[in-house]
């Protein structure tokens, strides 16, 4: 049923003989920016021309010659410098969306080239409660996962746990020295959150103290250069000597605000009794810290045996949160599975000649990078790179992917840059490998988003905060209905579960994945703009006609209705029903979710003007009725289809 890949196969036939790169000519074919110049445009002519010297509107004419479009469209227009504009053809759409009607998946085709891929997505270090940082991954990954496999390919989702370092060494050092045993036999998971805490405290209070003279140093280095150059610029300084001072005020700005965060961090653990006893009597943490990781990793009995009993209750907490999110993966191999095959992994690189002792260092040298991937340190410790290098080599022997992709935040660039180059030379040279990098979530000022007291925010305190909000919404419309509320208590708890953990996930997922973007409650329930809120309304609004009308939607498919487009608001949003094969094959090419999300929303707004121009119920005639009907299933079909492969649900009421 998809519009836009059939038009380009056409297309490529009518350009085969005459352009070396089809395919790039093809991505010029899109969706008509204005309903007046056709359905679809055709805008290669101008860079086919410029390429043969060649007028491109006689290039564009030449290319209609041969273009058999006969069956999908009216005869193609030549516009302007060479624009190919296409109308699609009512008997062709009506055809398709009669198919539609009756087809579980929408008219949306598998693909025939079906590839195979490994997602890896998520990640939480089990050791800490998941937080607002492991959002983006999840539920992109998720989503991801869900498009792909509807498409047709074979998706593995792998859970990559952070299950064996440092943390469990700060917590196993935590249990020994500042175990609270009550609390632990009550909520297992809760004091060791604190635990991993207090440690963190500890260690970063000795760290920053010993930064904070090179801080100091540094800022006031920095402001000293500045009242120079200020002083040199004199009063009315050039533009961009100007620039210059603004950019070195801004910095200085930064590199005085990190150092005032820092102090009022060391104050208060001076501040506090116990913390500033604490850190005096573990001066040496940070040591301590990864003696006993190292231990660990070196099959201590007692650190192993804490290791296992700390473990269950923390991948327990881990899955509940998972449970709420509506994500699930096939596998969930953390870093302990790999373990046992580091060492080989070290050794075989060097005996490869891909890796090379540096310093006491094994690393791994890169054309074009000026830091080399370390891969063992000099104490014979393995890293993250170490991991996901036999992450790689596990990955294709056992899953033979075509494509592995790898959802994590955008400041582990480098690393992945590092990882790819060294997979390739280990002769995988074959796969795509995929950083499906994101943005950070910021709060209104501007940075990642925290506490009032500057901790990390929880992601399960986040799900409770937007179900909470979600519950007053819900009964504020449901209270307002002119003839008394419709939905009894207990399912209006169901639903606003539903919708606020949905506002959570949708929020995420329409933001372009590559930018951060700032955290709003308000923004993220509001029932208009582009929101869950909004998207699960619309679908409850169309089945809200359903029971009005006393309509059996599963009788009017199977009756074999005609479908009318007699209005142009019918014709667009019958148009824009069809338009969910080409969205899903947009978004996995690049793997941005959004793209569905705004296809979802231009949807909804299509189905509003059509609602307000076309009576349903109180149609002109019985065949009218049955066909608004129709398109009104399909609209919400494709609305619960569209949310479905996001991993968010619907709601009938509202």
């Amino acid at each position: 049923m998809s519009i836009l890949p059939d038009l380009k196969e056409r297309f490529r036939d009518a350009l085969t003989g005459r352009a070396d790169d089809v395919d790039e000519l093809l991505d010029l074919i899109r969706r008509s920016g204005d309903p007046k110049f056709g359905d679809y445009q055709a805008n290669f002519a101008m860079s086919l021309g410029k390429r043969t010297g060649r007028p491109p509107r006689e290039v564009a004419a030449e290319v209609v010659e041969r273009l058999d479009v006969a069956d999908i469209c009216r005869p193609p227009e030549i516009a302007g410098p060479g624009f190919i504009n296409l109308r699609i053809r009512d008997d062709w759409l009506i055809a398709r969306l009669s198919a539609a009607v009756t087809d579980s998946r929408l008219g949306v085709r598998q693909t025939p080239r079906p590839r195979t891929y490994v997602v890896d997505y998520s990640a939480p270090n089990v050791a800490k409660p998941m937080h607002v940082g492991h959002i983006r991954s999840t539920v992109i990954g998720d989503a991801l996962c869900r498009m792909l496999r509807f498409l047709g390919h074979k998706v593995i989702s792998d859970n990559h746990l952070g299950d064996w370092g440092t943390q469990f060494g700060m917590i196993i050092y935590g249990y020994k020295h500042f175990l609270d045993r009550s609390a632990y036999r009550a909520s297992p998971v809760q004091e060791l959150a604190r635990l991993y805490k207090l440690v963190r405290r500890l260690m970063d209070y000795h760290e920053g103290r010993s930064q904070f003279p090179k801080l100091t140093e540094q800022v006031a280095q920095q402001a000293d250069a500045l009242q120079r150059n200020r002083e040199e610029a004199g009063p009315r300084p050039d533009k961009k000597t100007a620039q210059t001072l603004r950019r070195q005020e801004s910095s200085l700005a930064e590199a005085r605000d990190e150092l005032a965060e820092l102090r009022q961090k060391l104050d208060a653990v001076k501040a506090d009794p116990l913390l500033s006893r604490q850190v005096a009597e573990h001066s040496g943490i940070g040591a301590a810290v990864l003696a006993e990781t190292a231990r660990l990793h070196e099959g201590d009995e007692e650190n192993l045996r804490l290791w296992r009993e700390f473990l269950p209750a923390c991948e327990d907490e881990i899955d509940r949160v998972y449970g709420r999110l509506n994500v699930t993966f096939d596998h969930t191999l953390g870093e302990s599975f790999y373990q046992n095959r580091l060492a080989a992994t070290v050794d075989g690189l060097v005996h490869e000649g891909i890796a090379r002792e540096s310093d006491g260092a094994i690393c791994v040298f890169l054309d074009g990078q000026d830091v080399p991937m370390l891969i063992r340190k000099k104490d014979g410790a393995f890293l993250y790179a170490t991991t996901d290098l036999a992450t790689i080599r596990f990955r294709m022997e056992q899953f033979a992917p075509d494509a592995i992709l790898y959802v994590v935040d955008h400041r582990q660039s480098l690393h992945f840059e590092h990882l790819f180059a060294t997979a390739r030379l280990m002769g995988y040279k074959d796969i795509e490998l995929q950083h499906v990098s994101f943005g950070t979530v910021l709060g209104d000022d501007g940075r990642p988003f925290k506490t009032r007291s500057g901790d990390t925010v929880g992601l399960e305190g986040l799900l409770d905060e937007a179900v909470r909000r979600a519950g007053a919404i819900v009964a504020a419309n449901d209270d307002a209905k002119l003839d008394g509320p419709e939905i009894p208590p207990e399912q209006r708890a169901e639903i606003a579960e539903r919708v606020g953990i949905a506002a959570l996930k949708y929020a995420d997922l329409s933001q372009n994945r590559t930018s951060d973007y700032v955290f709003s409650y308000d923004k993220m329930l509001a029932m208009n703009g582009n929101t869950a809120t909004y998207m699960q309304y619309a679908y409850a609004r169309v089945r809200s006609i359903f029971r009005k009308g006393n309509v059996d939607i599963e009788a009017l498919r199977a009756s074999g209705a005609p479908i009318v487009l007699g209005s142009p608001a019918e014709r667009a949003l019958g148009l824009e029903i069809l338009r969910l094969a080409d969205v899903l094959e947009l978004a996995v090419c690049d793997y941005r979710p959004n793209q569905l999300t705004a296809y979802l929303f231009d949807l909804a707004n299509r189905y509003s003007a059509f609602f307000e121009q076309c009576p349903v119920l109180k149609a002109e005639t019985g065949q009218l009725r049955q066909s608004r009907l129709l398109l009104c299933d399909l609209t919400a079909r494709t609305i619960c289809k569209g949310l479905e492969l996001l991993g968010i649900d619907v709601v009938e009421k509202m």
